[in-house]
């Protein structure tokens, strides 16, 4: 848990230590299993009403060659309790490095946003065949958010940018792993804490991005002992103090 939450803390208690802090998160846990409605229910409750959520959408969805809606029919009613409290704020598709640049793929991307029952979706790319002006277009033709990264500086992996598909901008840091990125014998891929002078080599390009967009998300998924929301406080801080820009 590091250096954000207080030593001992009970898991279950990390959502409320958390709020004092941050009024949105992104759950990542629904990539790997969809849990029941009930889960959602009580976190609804635990967070304050103008608490904001990005749900992860699961990777049946994402990462399985043969499409199917029934993952997306079922994190729908996964998250009943959030849409109807207002806090759900959109969706985040993750597609894998394998998941490269064709006519079909994109098909998918779309149908998945119809999906979302006009709850934005958010979508990340791990390969850099994505990065051309139609996919982009596209992505503003049906109103398809583009998450911004920060990670390695490897070939075809996606580069820092400042695209802007929607009237909201996104940005997701999964650190700088180089050595661990492909090889997980040698570590765990997000164990990554970043430095101050990492951040802001962001800033250009977060100015650009929120001068495009109405409101802007940025997110840590450095998910090791508590660096994600460290680096997220530490970022918030620092454009607080350093940008002309509101931060909350």
């Amino acid at each position: 848990m590091g250096s954000f939450y207080p030593p001992g803390i009970a898991q279950g208690k990390m959502l409320d230590f958390y709020v004092q802090h941050f009024n949105t998160v992104e759950i990542n846990s629904t990539y790997y299993k969809i849990p029941h409605p009930a889960v959602f229910a009580k976190l609804d409750q635990k967070v304050p009403s103008d608490f904001e959520f990005i749900v992860k959408i699961n990777r049946d969805t994402t990462h399985k060659k043969i499409f199917s809606p029934e993952p997306m029919f079922k994190i729908m009613e996964s998250v009943e309790s959030i849409m109807n409290s207002g806090k759900l704020k959109g969706f985040l598709g993750q597609f894998p490095y394998s998941f490269k640049y064709s006519t079909r793929n994109l098909e998918h991307i779309i149908e998945t946003r119809r999906l979302c029952r006009g709850y934005r979706l958010f979508v990340e790319f791990r390969h850099d065949s994505w990065l051309q002006e139609h996919v982009f277009k596209v992505f503003e033709e049906y109103d398809i958010g583009y998450s911004n990264v920060d990670e390695p500086d490897m070939p075809k992996l996606i580069p820092p940018q400042s695209i802007v598909t929607c009237n909201t901008g996104y940005v997701r840091f999964h650190g700088r792993n180089t050595e661990t990125w492909w090889d997980i014998s040698k570590g765990d891929r997000y164990d990554y804490e970043y430095s101050e002078d990492e951040l802001k080599g962001w800033f250009p390009l977060i100015e650009k991005i929120a001068s495009a967009a109405s409101d802007t998300y940025l997110f840590f998924n450095n998910c090791h002992m508590g660096q994600a929301v460290k680096n997220a406080k530490m970022m918030r801080d620092l454009i607080r103090d350093q940008l002309n820009l509101s931060v909350c």
